[in-house]
């Protein structure tokens, strides 16, 4: 099995920043897409930011320009810094990855349990 363990939420005030990260272990073979995703109380999950195995990023337009994700292959680990945090980034995060085990399965999608990330005004 794969385990995805999110670390680095808390509570922060408004304008300030914090750093998500995410490692993945177990039975890994190889790691395609990684990504963040966020879901508030009241709201549908959305994605955050994606990183590719070569590091071609995609970000939410309510994110872009103070959010950044990055990724170590050799670790198997993302991160997403966040700088001039807002309330609305309020949120549970979760991690997502798209891992296959074995040199002859296919990709199968595994999420973190999440990690809280509150933004005070």
């Amino acid at each position: 099995q794969v385990q995805l363990v999110e670390t680095g939420g808390g509570l922060v005030q408004a304008g300030e920043s914090l750093t998500l990260s995410c490692a993945a272990s177990g039975r890994i073979f190889r790691i395609n897409d990684m990504a963040w995703y966020r879901q508030a109380p009241g709201k549908q999950r959305e994605l955050v930011a994606a990183i590719t195995r070569s590091s071609t990023t995609t970000y939410a337009d309510s994110v872009k320009g103070r959010f950044t994700i990055s990724r170590d292959n050799a670790k198997n680990t993302i991160n997403l810094q966040m700088n001039s945090l807002k309330p609305e980034d309020t949120a549970v995060y979760s991690c997502n990855a798209d891992v296959r085990d074995s040199y002859i399965g296919g990709y199968q999608p595994y999420w973190g349990q999440g990690t809280q990330v509150t933004v005070s005004s």
